[in-house]
């Protein structure tokens, strides 16, 4: 209470000595105009055309950013992504000083200090950033009105985005696209993005410079997480430095990798991939400190050095694409962050499970390489797409079945990249809740953690230790990966072997219940499966399929039992069973089991509803002679099989890859 009324107070007197400034000093009249340019996402000088907007025809340019004290004491976003902004305005600032400027930060709230920035200024005209996102598009359009109302003139220029939004919908029958397919097709047939524009110069400025008093700073001067209420005692040194001009470095050392440019492919993904890139781009995307259309023809001249006569592949400009594509999907669709009301989204019925949620924010749910990965991103603020794909697959329908909507609001207080569109579109394809229908791909906590981070030193730089049970890191196998106690509490009894009975029901009715919520649009109770649904498979070990089950499977479907049988024959170490099943129409189901080293699975079967595993310790005299499932129960079984932290399970590495996903954070 204390803090909140020391920084009320320090906002209501910077209020007043801004407008004692403003009253002693009147911006002096001429007949050009007198401009405001309004920052807000795009915190950088160059490519910036509605800054050069503000910067031609007129006598007095004030650059301005609006920042509101109330909201940073009682915003959810973190301290890492408020000291980004904070050096990123003051990066601004140095800039505009080489120019005889400076940054405005005025505190407050559009609605409410521009009519006053409006009468005290003599302000005629008004620029900034097109924002494309819903409540941008709202803000805006309030603001504008109140600037017509005024008698000032409003120009918005479009720099955040690679290509017209609208002009996309326009084209895709005035609806977004959503497969990242058909938005490629789409913008295949536009015209290329138009070219960055060059910097703003001292020349231009020199002109149209505003007078600076000698209390800018107190006044207008870029606060510090101090007075905005931040305690920073135990804050680490900054992993990730805002502004323009880093931003500008990072992007010289990215295009450095010529071969990688020649080749557009990504770099192989190791332990050494997980930790923050000196060329790591996207928080200064997210904040505009690099332009994305400068990036973009920077790639694409680098490319035509490297490769003459040749054009760029749209898959070289993945990373900004991607961005591209959930904007699109999210800019009319306010509810784009939600499940409910939120129509391109499956109402899928999620657990409210509030412990398990806290845990997994925390890092503590036992599994190290998932604690490991959200450790990271509370200390640093950002971590590896891969990772992101994994922390959102284990929280959602890999083991947690908690809603992807939590898992936006923990990335939007800890990620430094996150924004409106990007971080809910993600979550949304990574819980299949959009974009993204193949439920079964998973992201094994045990098996991909250990192919990635097999030595345990990405773990172990995380300092996760004290919470894996007292157990010891493997230096060689990998790490410990029994669920620690912590998640235990806050989870279904686990029997010594691994998952119960009931378990196992538990997760093939979450498998049931997304596919009805996928087919109805629907969620809610999951009916029990009609005999028509369950398409029973049995595969025996000598390819044949018993006549008892009806109907009999078309010859493809008795080619791939014959395979998989085979498959089971001639490997005995680490077998693996996957039959996939396609519907006319083009949906995707999965009857997959799988046998490893040291577990058997000697029985999954299924009826009514129900579904009963039998899971029986070593046994070299144990085969497994038979297995029946079903598209629905395979699927949230074997899964949960995995997800449930048997030490001595994981998937095979062929069902295991990641499947094609966004990837944003490179």
């Amino acid at each position: 209470m204390a803090a909140a009324a020391a920084t009320t107070s320090a906002a209501a007197a910077a209020a007043a000595a801004a407008a004692a400034a403003t009253t002693q000093a009147p911006a002096a009249r001429g007949d050009g105009a007198s401009s405001v340019h309004w920052f807000r996402k795009g915190l950088r000088l160059h490519d910036n055309p509605a800054l050069l907007a503000a910067v031609r025809g007129a006598h007095c340019v004030r650059c301005v950013y609006i920042l509101d004290p109330w909201f940073a004491a009682s915003s959810s976003v973190g301290i890492n992504r408020w000291r980004f902004l904070l050096q990123s305005l003051e990066d601004l600032d140095r800039s505009l000083r080489k120019l005889n400027s400076r940054l405005f930060v005025v505190r407050g709230q559009p609605a409410d200090v521009f009519p006053r920035l409006f009468q005290e200024w003599g302000v005629t005209r008004l620029t900034f950033e097109y924002d494309s996102e819903p409540f941008g598009k709202e803000r805006d359009t309030a603001i504008m009105k109140m600037a017509k109302e005024a008698g000032v003139e409003v120009v918005t220029e479009n720099s955040h985005t690679l290509y017209d939004l609208d002009k996309i919908i326009e084209l895709n029958g005035q609806k977004p696209p959503l497969t990242y397919k058909r938005f490629q097709a789409i913008i295949s047939r536009m015209e290329l993005p138009r070219k960055p524009v060059g910097s703003v110069t001292s020349q231009q400025m020199e002109g149209c410079r505003a007078e600076i008093q000698e209390s800018h700073d107190e006044t207008y001067g870029v606060p510090s997480l101090e007075e905005l209420g931040f305690p920073t005692e135990g804050l680490g040194p900054a992993v990730w430095q805002g502004g323009e001009t880093e931003a500008l470095a990072r992007l010289d050392k990215h295009l450095e990798r010529k071969a990688w440019v020649a080749n557009y492919e990504r770099p192989r993904m190791n332990a050494n991939s997980l930790l923050a890139s000196p060329t790591g781009l996207s928080p200064y995307l997210r904040f505009g400190c690099l332009s994305c259309r400068l990036f973009y023809y920077r790639l694409w001249d680098l490319y035509k050095k490297v490769k003459r006569n040749s054009t760029p592949p749209l898959s070289l400009f993945g990373q900004l694409l991607w961005r591209e594509f959930f904007y699109t999907a999210a800019t009319n669709n306010p509810r784009f962050d939600r499940m409910e009301g939120n129509p391109i989204c499956i109402q899928i019925p999620w657990d409210r499970n509030p412990e398990a949620l806290a845990k997994w924010a925390e890092g503590k749910t036992g599994f190290p390489w998932i604690d490991a990965i959200m450790t990271q991103l509370r200390q640093e603020g950002w971590i590896h797409h891969l990772a992101r794909h994994a922390v959102a697959c284990f929280l959602t329908r890999g083991d947690l079945w908690v809603s992807w909507e939590s898992g936006v609001r923990v990335f939007d207080e800890l990620l430094l990249d996150a924004d409106f569109s990007v971080n809910a579109g993600s979550w949304m394809w990574l819980s299949c809740s959009a974009f993204f229908q193949q439920f079964f791909h998973c992201y094994c906590p045990v098996g991909f953690g250990r192919r990635t981070d097999p030595s345990g030193d990405y773990i172990r730089s995380a300092g996760i230790c004290p919470f894996l049970c007292g157990r010891p890191q493997q230096p060689s196998g990998g790490a410990q990966l029994d669920p620690g106690r912590e998640l235990k509490q806050c989870r279904p009894k686990t029997t010594a072997r691994g998952p119960s009975v009931s378990q196992a029901q538990t997760g093939s009715s979450r498998g049931a219940a997304w596919w009805r919520a996928q087919q109805t649009g629907q969620g809610g109770r999951v009916a029990p499966l009609r005999t028509a649904e369950q398409g029973r498979l049995r595969l025996q070990c000598r390819g044949s399929v018993s006549k008892a089950w009806v109907p009999k499977p078309p010859p493809w479907q008795r080619s791939a039992t014959c395979r998989a049988a085979d498959h089971l024959q001639r490997r005995s170490e680490s077998v693996c069973v996957c039959v996939r099943v396609r519907r006319k129409e083009g949906h995707l189901l999965c009857v997959h089991a799988s046998v490893y080293t040291r577990v058997s699975l000697n029985a999954v079967w299924a009826g009514g509803g129900q579904v009963a595993a039998s899971p029986q310790p070593p046994d070299p005299g144990l085969e497994v002679t038979a297995v029946a499932v079903t598209p629905y129960l395979s699927l949230g079984a074997c899964c949960l099989f995995c997800l449930e932290g048997w030490s001595d399970l994981r998937w095979d590495s062929d069902t295991c890859s990641p499947s094609p996903s966004p990837s944003m954070s490179d």
